[in-house]
């Protein structure tokens, strides 16, 4: 298995891994992809005694499941607004709905399932680096409040009361964010599943898919599942046994690097009520202090595989340019990972075919949004609630072999518009005007 030197895998330690595939089964559903989607679309079905397979090729939460921020931030990219205008009255609403209030589900299986994740739930605070970006904030904010919500408008002395840096020109809080150590969540889903019925295997790559009489056979190295529907459920780590899907998606690469555990005097200073902060902008940072003090900062990274601290010098400058005091301070631990990014900065959902179904596309919310959409898989598949949203085609990225190219040029295009102050705005299909490479 290839390991992940993050510091989530470290606290973890050695847990035993889920055997591979050996031979042939029947299930109802059969899963591809042990992370947030499919394991809570596979808990969610198992509770009401579907028969569930899931495959993966390495171990639950080997990709970015496991190795985010362990934010879990509340909403997507576009403002509410936005969303009920792209997805008309009937969807609109109940997407807004079920993504901004996304936490809320992560924290209640959390509870109900007894997951040790060291959850805290202090709020995401969304903060402004420069002055164009507070009127969109503030906007955000009005529209938050007229329906209700628990956020707050914060001026800069607010900002620097609680993030403990004088850097940021406002922000907001949304009381229903919160943070986990997200590898640890997502083995908890995994357990969760697994007690509640599902069949999970680890070390299991699907080499192949096809549809035989009335159900879908997906074959692997040394087995075979053959069910009546099959759900994708790999984001940013599709690979080629379903070419167009990955080819739908960019794989977007975010590092992280955590420090050892900060004095208590700094830390009664840095985000000491557990909230988790994303910077607004093209090219910027997230950051959190975890429950054991340690600092995790969070943003861009090169589009290979890292690992150590040292490969991610612009993430440790950020933290001394926000606290020049935390100089002194040691970083033990550095990683990055894909996570999957849209041109329209949705969520997807496909059914090309019957019972052919996948989800990608978190876009860096996936933590929360993750979770509630394989709840809501769960319930389409077995015919007890509507689909979030309608599903949309399959359509592969043209261009999609350079992607590498177009992601350092996106980042280089982002840190000079965020040197230069500028709100530039990236026009999608659907209307919004969010860059992909935001985190949160």
């Amino acid at each position: 298995m290839n390991t992940v030197a993050s510091l989530y895998a470290a606290d973890g330690g050695s847990v035993p891994a889920y055997p591979p595939l050996d031979g042939a089964q029947r299930a109802d559903v059969v899963i591809v992809g042990a992370g947030l989607t499919g394991l809570s679309t596979a808990l969610h079905l198992a509770e009401k005694g579907v028969k569930v397979v899931v495959l993966e090729t390495e171990q639950p939460g080997w990709g970015a499941s496991g190795r985010n921020g362990g934010q879990v931030n509340p909403g997507l990219k576009p403002l509410p607004s936005q969303v009920e205008q792209d997805f008309g009255p009937v969807y609109g609403p109940a997407l807004v709905d079920a993504a901004w209030n996304a936490p809320n589900l992560v924290f209640d299986l959390i509870e109900r399932h007894g997951i040790a994740c060291s959850a805290l739930r202090g709020g995401t605070l969304r903060a402004a680096t420069a002055p164009a970006q507070l009127a969109p904030l503030r906007q955000l904010t009005d529209e938050c409040l007229r329906r209700g919500w628990p956020v707050q408008w914060l001026e800069p002395a607010d900002m620097q009361a609680r993030s403990g840096n004088a850097l940021y020109c406002g922000g907001m809080l949304d009381a229903r964010g919160g943070q986990l150590d997200p590898l640890a969540y997502t083995r908890g889903l995994a357990q969760a599943a697994v007690k509640a019925g599902a069949s999970l295997y680890g070390g299991t790559r699907v080499s192949s898919f096809a549809r035989q009489g009335d159900a879908w056979l997906v074959q692997t190295a040394q087995g075979s599942v053959r069910a009546d529907r099959l759900l994708f459920a790999t984001n940013g780590y599709t690979d080629k046994a379903w070419d167009a899907l990955r080819r739908s998606v960019v794989p977007v690469y975010s590092g992280i690097v955590a420090s050892t555990p900060l004095p208590e005097g700094h830390a009664a200073r840095i985000l000491a009520q557990h909230e988790v902060l994303y910077e607004l902008g093209q090219i910027t940072t997230y950051y959190r202090v975890d429950a054991q003090r340690r600092l995790l900062m969070g943003g861009r990274s090169y589009s290979h595989h890292l690992h150590g601290a040292s490969a991610f010098p612009y993430l440790v400058q950020r933290a001394l340019t926000l606290w020049p005091e935390l100089r002194d301070i040691s970083w033990t631990h550095g990683w990055n990972g894909q996570l999957g990014v849209t041109l329209d900065h949705y969520p997807h959902w496909h059914e090309p075919e019957p019972g052919l179904l996948a989800c990608v596309g978190y876009n860096g919310r996936g933590v929360a949004m993750a979770t509630v959409m394989g709840q809501h898989i769960a319930q389409y598949v077995t015919g007890q609630g509507t689909a979030l949203f309608p599903p949309t085609p399959v359509k592969p990225i043209a261009g999609h072999f350079g992607w590498k190219m177009g992601v350092a040029g996106r980042i280089l295009w982002g840190r000079l518009a965020d040197r230069l102050g500028c709100s530039f705005k990236t026009n999608v299909k659907k209307g919004g005007s969010h860059s992909p490479l935001n985190s949160g």
